[in-house]
């Protein structure tokens, strides 16, 4: 109902009167996280996946992080003073950890189960360069689970997490130490079957980067509002986890550093990215789920997942699936979609037959905008790598979407000879501005265009 109140807003209200009044508190209850506006989309599996898509509840109590001797100050180390405070409100049961207005250096923030990291309006947390700050963890390089330097802000098996506010992330302190992009290194250890608390990242002579926010094997995770700046790889990386919100978020568009996918949901289970502004150096929102054999290892799909109302400002693919793909990407609805900027795909359906996996069930609606090469690009052979499992793509539906500039093809989707895409569909769709009327569309089994026009020409 318009003008309605959140639960959190209720029981704020509530604590405001019985303080007015003089009277005791009514509760100390969890108060449930909220998204801002999902409007209804178009398809009924992706309704229930955001009604089942579980959000996070806290306790209405608070910890300051000044209480705790944070100092905003630009300069001063934070980083223990931000674990007392988080440890302190996991001990007392949950609650929000909260972050006043000004500069705040830090090192790695670790979430704990039942904490709300909460940045208020001008608050900055300036992730340090000491990489003495930021320790050895489990986490995943491109879709490989190796031991590297913390991500900024990072959790492993936790439950019920957020960080929300309306403050600011910026990892540009990072970047004395937060470089490199050796995966050959790691991909020399799985093929010697070394197993992933061995791979060790710091200290081996090879440099690997961390990414910005990695909720990793973590449930029920709420990251809203916040904007992030100066990332060095990808910047929200869920990771084996399930009920994951991200809303209201604003991402870095910059092209200072390469990689810096804005949200890349890997091996997840019911994920919902909503009212966000998506900028990247690469992919707006890339689906993944780990990388040749150790992808085969873990076999654990992205699935369930649903893009509403966000406004795509990176180079690549707005939505993307792969290309660390082997686990597969399965059941993914985006609804209501602007592309600004030089993105390159509407939608960018990568692997090969090294990498294998699948990309199924996958439908666009009412995407719009610009696009700096075609509206959907689908390709098996990926980098050119070859080997023996076939990636299994299909059916992928685009609807009721529309373009005012492609500065290539509407479609250049291709399966193989011996491994067809299984269904691809067109609906309602009106590109123009198209500067190359030549779609390839081969090795397509079960192909329908229905209503669909490239620069004002129907397409059969």
């Amino acid at each position: 109902m318009a003008g309605a109140l959140s639960r959190r807003q209720m029981m704020k209200l509530g604590a405001a009167v019985t303080g007015a009044l003089g009277l005791a508190p009514l509760f100390d209850a969890p108060a449930c996280a909220a998204r801002h506006d999902v409007p209804a989309l178009p398809w009924p599996a992706a309704n229930d996946i955001v009604a089942s898509t579980k959000l996070p509840t806290f306790p209405d109590r608070t910890f300051k992080v000044a209480d705790y001797g944070a100092v905003a100050d630009g300069k001063t180390d934070n980083t223990a003073a931000f674990a007392k405070a988080i440890t302190a409100a996991n001990a007392a049961g949950g609650g929000h950890v909260v972050v006043a207005k000004g500069t705040y250096v830090t090192g790695a923030i670790y979430l704990k189960s039942n904490v709300d990291l909460n940045l208020a309006a001008g608050a900055t947390l300036a992730f340090s360069g000491d990489a003495s700050k930021y320790p050895t963890v489990l986490t995943r390089y491109e879709g490989i689970e190796c031991m590297n330097r913390s991500p900024m802000i990072y959790a492993h098996g936790e439950h019920n997490i957020a960080v929300t506010g309306s403050g600011v992330l910026d990892a540009g302190g990072t970047s004395s130490w937060n470089k490199g992009s050796d995966r050959a290194y790691l991909d020399g250890l799985v093929a010697k079957g070394v197993p992933p608390e061995q791979r060790i990242v710091p200290g081996s002579g090879h440099d690997m980067r961390s990414t910005f926010i990695e909720p990793y094997s973590c449930d029920t995770v709420l990251i809203q509002g916040i904007t992030l700046k100066n990332p060095m790889f990808w910047q929200i990386h869920p990771t084996l986890s399930k009920n994951v919100t991200v809303d209201g978020v604003t991402t870095d568009a910059s092209t200072a550093h390469s990689n810096t996918d804005g949200c890349d949901p890997e091996s997840c289970d019911h994920v919902v990215i909503s009212n966000c502004t998506l900028g990247a150096h690469d992919d707006n929102i890339a689906i993944k789920s780990g990388r040749d054999a150790d992808g085969r290892r873990i076999n654990v799909p992205s699935q369930n997942i649903v893009v509403v109302n966000c406004t795509m400002n990176g180079n690549w693919g707005a939505i993307t699936c792969g290309s660390e793909i082997t686990g597969g990407v399965r059941n993914v609805y985006a609804y209501k979609i602007k592309v600004v900027g030089a993105t390159k795909f509407a939608l960018y359906v990568k692997s090969n037959t090294l990498r294998g996996g699948f990309a199924q069930n996958i439908n666009l609606d009412t995407v719009s905008g610009t696009f700096d090469r075609d509206i959907a690009f689908v390709t098996m052979t990926y980098n050119g790598q070859t080997g023996n499992f076939p990636p299994k793509f299909g059916p992928l539906s685009i609807t009721n979407s529309s373009s005012t500039k492609v500065n290539g093809k509407a479609f250049d989707v291709s399966g193989l000879s011996n491994d067809h895409i299984a269904g691809l569909t067109v609906t309602n769709c009106a590109f123009n501005g198209v500067s190359d009327t030549s779609n390839t569309l081969s090795n397509i089994d079960g192909r329908k265009f229905t209503g669909v026009t490239v620069n004002g020409k129907k397409v059969g």
